[in-house]
Protein backbone atom coordinates (compact mmCIF):
# COMPACT_ATOMS: atom_id res chain seq x y z
CA UNK A 1 0.00 0.00 0.00
CA UNK A 2 1.53 3.49 -1.03
CA UNK A 3 0.80 5.89 1.73
CA UNK A 4 1.53 9.73 0.93
CA UNK A 5 4.08 11.56 3.31
CA UNK A 6 1.08 13.73 4.22
CA UNK A 7 -0.39 10.60 5.43
CA UNK A 8 2.98 9.15 7.31
CA UNK A 9 3.32 12.03 9.24
CA UNK A 10 -0.82 12.28 10.13
CA UNK A 11 0.10 8.66 11.43
CA UNK A 12 2.89 9.39 13.46
CA UNK A 13 1.25 12.51 15.31
CA UNK A 14 -1.65 9.36 15.97
CA UNK A 15 0.65 7.31 17.69
CA UNK A 16 2.44 10.39 19.37
CA UNK A 17 -1.41 11.36 21.17
CA UNK A 18 -1.66 8.21 22.35
CA UNK A 19 1.84 7.74 23.83
CA UNK A 20 1.17 10.97 24.97
CA UNK A 21 -1.80 9.12 26.42
CA UNK A 22 -0.68 6.59 28.11
CA UNK A 23 1.74 8.21 30.55
CA UNK A 24 -1.40 10.51 31.03
CA UNK A 25 -3.06 7.38 32.43
CA UNK A 26 -0.32 6.12 34.06
CA UNK A 27 0.00 9.67 35.67
CA UNK A 28 -3.67 9.02 37.17
CA UNK A 29 -3.20 5.79 38.11
CA UNK A 30 0.08 6.87 40.29
CA UNK A 31 -1.84 9.71 41.95
CA UNK A 32 -4.04 8.85 44.91
CA UNK A 33 -5.27 12.77 45.09
CA UNK A 34 -6.97 12.13 41.33
CA UNK A 35 -8.25 8.92 42.35
CA UNK A 36 -11.09 10.15 44.84
CA UNK A 37 -10.66 9.63 48.71
CA UNK A 38 -9.56 6.54 49.86
CA UNK A 39 -8.51 4.98 46.68
CA UNK A 40 -4.69 3.84 46.82
CA UNK A 41 -2.64 5.07 43.74
CA UNK A 42 -0.99 2.04 42.01
CA UNK A 43 2.78 1.41 41.81
CA UNK A 44 4.67 2.08 38.50
CA UNK A 45 4.48 -1.86 37.96
CA UNK A 46 0.92 -2.95 37.94
CA UNK A 47 0.49 0.21 35.54
CA UNK A 48 3.74 -1.59 33.49
CA UNK A 49 2.30 -5.02 33.55
CA UNK A 50 -1.38 -3.61 32.26
CA UNK A 51 0.70 -2.32 29.17
CA UNK A 52 1.77 -5.51 28.38
CA UNK A 53 -1.08 -8.00 29.39
CA UNK A 54 -3.89 -5.89 27.73
CA UNK A 55 -1.61 -5.05 24.74
CA UNK A 56 -0.28 -8.60 23.71
CA UNK A 57 -3.77 -9.64 23.20
CA UNK A 58 -3.96 -7.48 19.99
CA UNK A 59 -0.70 -8.48 18.61
CA UNK A 60 -1.61 -12.35 18.97
CA UNK A 61 -4.23 -11.16 16.74
CA UNK A 62 -2.60 -9.58 14.32
CA UNK A 63 -0.51 -12.50 14.11
CA UNK A 64 -3.28 -14.80 13.62
CA UNK A 65 -5.32 -12.83 11.11
CA UNK A 66 -1.08 -12.53 8.90
CA UNK A 67 -0.73 -16.30 9.10
CA UNK A 68 3.47 -15.65 9.53
CA UNK A 69 5.21 -18.54 11.06
CA UNK A 70 8.09 -17.94 13.25
CA UNK A 71 11.51 -17.37 11.23
CA UNK A 72 14.20 -18.20 13.25
CA UNK A 73 14.16 -15.77 16.10
CA UNK A 74 16.94 -14.89 17.99
CA UNK A 75 15.37 -14.93 21.41
CA UNK A 76 18.52 -14.17 23.42
CA UNK A 77 18.36 -10.65 21.53
CA UNK A 78 15.06 -10.82 22.42
CA UNK A 79 15.05 -10.93 25.67
CA UNK A 80 17.54 -8.25 26.05
CA UNK A 81 15.08 -5.71 24.30
CA UNK A 82 12.62 -7.04 26.31
CA UNK A 83 14.24 -6.45 29.76
CA UNK A 84 15.26 -2.56 28.53
CA UNK A 85 11.82 -1.95 27.08
CA UNK A 86 10.45 -3.21 30.24
CA UNK A 87 12.49 -0.78 32.28
CA UNK A 88 11.81 1.87 30.09
CA UNK A 89 8.01 1.74 30.72
CA UNK A 90 8.37 1.52 34.29
CA UNK A 91 10.62 3.99 35.05
CA UNK A 92 9.16 6.92 32.67
CA UNK A 93 5.68 5.76 34.31
CA UNK A 94 7.34 6.31 37.30
CA UNK A 95 8.57 9.40 36.12
CA UNK A 96 5.19 10.52 34.86
CA UNK A 97 2.99 10.14 38.55
CA UNK A 98 6.14 12.50 40.61
CA UNK A 99 6.54 14.94 38.05
CA UNK A 100 4.94 17.47 34.72
CA UNK A 101 4.37 15.14 32.32
CA UNK A 102 6.06 16.84 29.19
CA UNK A 103 9.10 17.14 31.72
CA UNK A 104 9.28 13.51 32.36
CA UNK A 105 8.62 12.85 28.06
CA UNK A 106 11.05 15.62 27.05
CA UNK A 107 14.14 13.44 29.09
CA UNK A 108 13.52 10.74 28.03
CA UNK A 109 13.21 11.22 24.39
CA UNK A 110 17.37 11.57 25.20
CA UNK A 111 17.27 7.87 24.09
CA UNK A 112 18.71 9.12 20.60
CA UNK A 113 21.72 10.22 21.95
CA UNK A 114 22.24 7.28 23.96
CA UNK A 115 21.40 5.46 21.21
CA UNK A 116 24.39 6.98 19.39
CA UNK A 117 27.32 6.79 21.59
CA UNK A 118 25.81 3.12 22.64
CA UNK A 119 26.22 2.79 18.60
CA UNK A 120 29.95 3.49 18.53
CA UNK A 121 31.02 0.49 21.03
CA UNK A 122 27.77 -2.17 20.03
CA UNK A 123 27.46 -1.41 16.26
CA UNK A 124 30.73 -0.15 15.33
CA UNK A 125 29.20 2.91 13.95
CA UNK A 126 31.41 6.16 13.22
CA UNK A 127 30.18 9.58 14.55
CA UNK A 128 31.12 12.94 13.02
CA UNK A 129 31.30 16.58 14.33
CA UNK A 130 27.45 17.23 13.49
CA UNK A 131 26.26 14.10 15.50
CA UNK A 132 28.44 15.03 18.34
CA UNK A 133 27.54 19.00 18.19
CA UNK A 134 23.48 17.55 18.20
CA UNK A 135 24.45 14.93 21.44
CA UNK A 136 26.36 18.38 23.05
CA UNK A 137 22.86 20.32 22.59
CA UNK A 138 21.16 17.90 23.98
CA UNK A 139 22.92 17.36 27.11
CA UNK A 140 22.41 20.96 28.09
CA UNK A 141 19.15 20.49 26.86
CA UNK A 142 18.97 17.33 29.71
CA UNK A 143 20.83 19.44 32.47
CA UNK A 144 18.10 22.59 31.98
CA UNK A 145 15.60 20.40 32.90
CA UNK A 146 17.03 18.05 35.56
CA UNK A 147 18.52 21.34 37.48
CA UNK A 148 21.20 19.35 39.42
CA UNK A 149 21.62 20.85 42.71
CA UNK A 150 18.79 23.66 42.16
CA UNK A 151 15.67 23.82 44.29
CA UNK A 152 13.70 22.74 41.42
CA UNK A 153 15.48 19.11 40.99
CA UNK A 154 13.49 16.19 41.28
CA UNK A 155 14.71 12.67 41.77
CA UNK A 156 11.63 11.94 39.65
CA UNK A 157 13.53 13.54 36.54
CA UNK A 158 16.08 10.49 37.45
CA UNK A 159 14.02 8.40 36.60
CA UNK A 160 13.05 9.78 33.27
CA UNK A 161 16.78 10.01 32.74
CA UNK A 162 17.05 6.27 33.28
CA UNK A 163 14.34 5.92 31.03
CA UNK A 164 16.24 7.49 28.42
CA UNK A 165 19.28 4.94 29.11
CA UNK A 166 17.25 1.60 28.42
CA UNK A 167 15.42 3.25 26.02
CA UNK A 168 18.80 3.77 23.75
CA UNK A 169 19.49 0.69 24.59
CA UNK A 170 16.73 -1.26 23.43
CA UNK A 171 16.61 0.41 20.08
CA UNK A 172 20.37 -0.86 19.70
CA UNK A 173 18.65 -4.18 20.25
CA UNK A 174 15.62 -3.62 17.88
CA UNK A 175 18.25 -2.39 15.59
CA UNK A 176 19.98 -6.17 15.40
CA UNK A 177 16.25 -7.73 15.90
CA UNK A 178 14.60 -5.56 12.83
CA UNK A 179 17.57 -6.50 10.38
CA UNK A 180 17.29 -10.52 10.74
CA UNK A 181 13.56 -10.65 11.76
CA UNK A 182 9.62 -9.34 10.75
CA UNK A 183 8.48 -6.38 12.39
CA UNK A 184 5.44 -7.96 13.63
CA UNK A 185 7.55 -10.65 15.05
CA UNK A 186 9.64 -8.53 16.56
CA UNK A 187 6.51 -7.19 18.45
CA UNK A 188 4.53 -10.36 19.18
CA UNK A 189 7.54 -12.10 20.92
CA UNK A 190 8.63 -8.77 22.56
CA UNK A 191 4.91 -8.45 23.95
CA UNK A 192 4.82 -12.06 25.18
CA UNK A 193 8.03 -11.87 26.88
CA UNK A 194 7.46 -8.40 28.28
CA UNK A 195 4.33 -9.85 29.44
CA UNK A 196 6.52 -12.80 31.56
CA UNK A 197 8.88 -10.32 33.17
CA UNK A 198 6.27 -8.22 33.91
CA UNK A 199 3.83 -10.04 35.93
CA UNK A 200 6.75 -11.12 38.14
CA UNK A 201 6.62 -7.82 40.57
CA UNK A 202 2.83 -8.18 40.78
CA UNK A 203 3.19 -11.40 43.30
CA UNK A 204 5.19 -8.76 45.54
CA UNK A 205 3.19 -5.30 44.95
CA UNK A 206 -0.11 -6.33 44.08
CA UNK A 207 -3.17 -4.44 45.01
CA UNK A 208 -6.61 -5.08 44.03
CA UNK A 209 -7.68 -2.20 41.44
CA UNK A 210 -11.05 -0.40 41.88
CA UNK A 211 -13.45 -0.69 39.06
CA UNK A 212 -12.48 2.77 37.69
CA UNK A 213 -8.34 1.86 38.14
CA UNK A 214 -9.39 -1.43 36.32
CA UNK A 215 -10.84 0.59 33.22
CA UNK A 216 -7.71 3.01 33.55
CA UNK A 217 -5.28 -0.53 33.33
CA UNK A 218 -6.82 -1.75 30.28
CA UNK A 219 -6.61 1.48 28.17
CA UNK A 220 -2.70 1.63 29.04
CA UNK A 221 -2.56 -1.80 26.95
CA UNK A 222 -5.10 -0.57 24.06
CA UNK A 223 -3.42 3.17 23.85
CA UNK A 224 0.18 1.52 23.84
CA UNK A 225 -0.72 -1.02 21.52
CA UNK A 226 -2.71 1.42 19.28
CA UNK A 227 0.39 3.84 19.23
CA UNK A 228 3.18 0.97 17.96
CA UNK A 229 0.42 0.32 15.34
CA UNK A 230 0.31 3.88 14.04
CA UNK A 231 3.90 4.44 14.68
CA UNK A 232 4.90 1.66 12.63
CA UNK A 233 2.60 2.33 9.63
CA UNK A 234 4.35 5.93 9.58
CA UNK A 235 7.83 4.45 9.77
CA UNK A 236 6.89 1.60 6.60
CA UNK A 237 5.45 4.14 4.44
CA UNK A 238 7.88 7.45 4.59
CA UNK A 239 11.12 7.67 5.50
CA UNK A 240 12.52 7.65 9.34
CA UNK A 241 14.17 10.92 8.62
CA UNK A 242 11.16 12.38 7.45
CA UNK A 243 8.56 11.06 9.99
CA UNK A 244 10.77 10.73 13.20
CA UNK A 245 10.45 14.77 14.12
CA UNK A 246 6.72 14.10 14.30
CA UNK A 247 7.42 12.39 17.12
CA UNK A 248 8.28 15.45 19.21
CA UNK A 249 4.98 16.27 18.85
CA UNK A 250 4.16 13.94 21.82
CA UNK A 251 5.78 17.00 24.21
CA UNK A 252 2.56 19.41 22.41
CA UNK A 253 0.34 16.83 23.35
CA UNK A 254 1.54 15.16 27.04
CA UNK A 255 1.54 19.61 28.14
CA UNK A 256 -1.83 19.74 26.90
CA UNK A 257 -3.44 16.97 28.79
CA UNK A 258 -1.08 17.40 31.61
CA UNK A 259 -3.08 20.88 32.03
CA UNK A 260 -6.45 19.38 31.02
CA UNK A 261 -6.28 16.99 34.00
CA UNK A 262 -3.79 17.99 36.34
CA UNK A 263 -4.19 21.95 35.83
CA UNK A 264 -0.36 21.56 35.05
CA UNK A 265 1.80 24.29 33.60
CA UNK A 266 5.40 23.65 31.92
CA UNK A 267 7.92 25.86 33.89
CA UNK A 268 10.00 28.12 31.84
CA UNK A 269 13.14 26.46 32.38
CA UNK A 270 11.42 23.39 31.20
CA UNK A 271 10.07 24.76 28.21
CA UNK A 272 13.74 26.01 27.33
CA UNK A 273 14.91 22.35 28.43
CA UNK A 274 12.46 20.47 26.13
CA UNK A 275 13.08 23.00 23.06
CA UNK A 276 17.16 22.52 23.47
CA UNK A 277 16.35 18.63 23.55
CA UNK A 278 14.05 18.61 20.59
CA UNK A 279 16.48 21.12 18.47
CA UNK A 280 19.44 18.27 18.80
CA UNK A 281 17.53 15.57 17.79
CA UNK A 282 16.11 17.11 14.96
CA UNK A 283 19.87 17.97 14.18
CA UNK A 284 20.53 14.07 14.54
CA UNK A 285 17.18 13.22 12.74
CA UNK A 286 18.71 15.92 9.56
CA UNK A 287 22.02 14.08 9.59
CA UNK A 288 20.84 10.83 9.54
CA UNK A 289 18.64 11.92 6.20
CA UNK A 290 21.65 13.32 4.77
CA UNK A 291 23.59 10.23 4.90
CA UNK A 292 20.20 7.43 4.10
CA UNK A 293 20.10 9.91 1.05
CA UNK A 294 23.72 9.22 -0.04
CA UNK A 295 23.89 5.75 0.58
CA UNK A 296 20.99 5.47 -1.44
CA UNK A 297 22.46 7.86 -4.39
CA UNK A 298 25.53 5.37 -4.42
CA UNK A 299 23.74 2.12 -4.32
CA UNK A 300 21.99 3.35 -7.56
CA UNK A 301 25.20 4.14 -9.34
Amino acid sequence: MNTSPLKAAAFMLVACIFIAGTTLIAKTLGNSDVLGEGVESLSPFMVSAARFVFAVGVWIIAWKVSGRRLESPNYSLHFKRTVMGWLTVTLIFAASAKMILADATAISFLNPLIAMVLAIFMLGEKVGPIRWFAAATMIIGAIVLIQPGGEAFQIAALLALGAACTGGLEVIFIKRLTNREPILQVLLINNLMGLGLAVIPLAFIWSTPTAAQWVLLVSVGLCMATAQLFFLTAIKNAQTSFVMPFMYATLVFAALMDFVVFGALPTTLGVVGALIIIAGAITLAWREGLAQRRKDCQSTK
